[in-house]
């Protein structure tokens, strides 16, 4: 759980990683399905989504929380929601790790979004889909597919 020390709406850069017998998470339609829920959940205010990013066997996110339920209850229950109706299949548990800056917060953005060019599956940051931003529109999910 978040101390109490650290103020709300702290950020916060969160890894889930999926069962290893999970598929991969970033086929079209469950990686869609995974990313609308994350925009379910920011617009319903159980978080606040900066970036979430699938990559075939986990997600990484720069997200706050509000104080009450906290962290772990939301993304606990984010984890359950998706396992019963998008039918993936998590790990227990995950990481998460305080951003203390401005300059950390936009550091690990960078390192997120990069994630996949860095593993070779596109060749540029604009060519991976399967991301979404409650603060940079992202088209994929925009114009009905939601």
């Amino acid at each position: 759980n978040t101390p109490g020390w650290v103020h709300d709406g702290a950020r916060f850069h969160v890894r889930l990683r999926a069962d290893p017998a999970q598929p991969s998470l970033v086929e079209p339609t469950p990686a869609i399905e995974l990313l609308r829920a994350v925009r379910r959940y920011h617009k319903l205010g159980h978080w606040w989504c900066e970036l979430f990013l699938l990559m075939p066997d986990h997600a990484h996110a720069v997200v706050s929380f509000p104080r009450d339920p906290g962290m772990t209850v939301a993304v606990r229950n984010w984890k359950r929601g998706t396992s019963r109706f998008q039918h993936v299949r998590w790990q227990e548990g995950f990481f998460d790790h305080r951003l203390r800056s401005e300059a950390e917060s936009n550091e690990k953005w960078y390192y997120i979004r990069r994630n996949p060019v860095v593993k070779h599956l596109c060749a540029t940051e604009g060519a991976w889909p399967w991301w979404w931003s409650g603060v940079v529109q992202n088209t994929l999910l925009e114009g009905g597919a939601a």
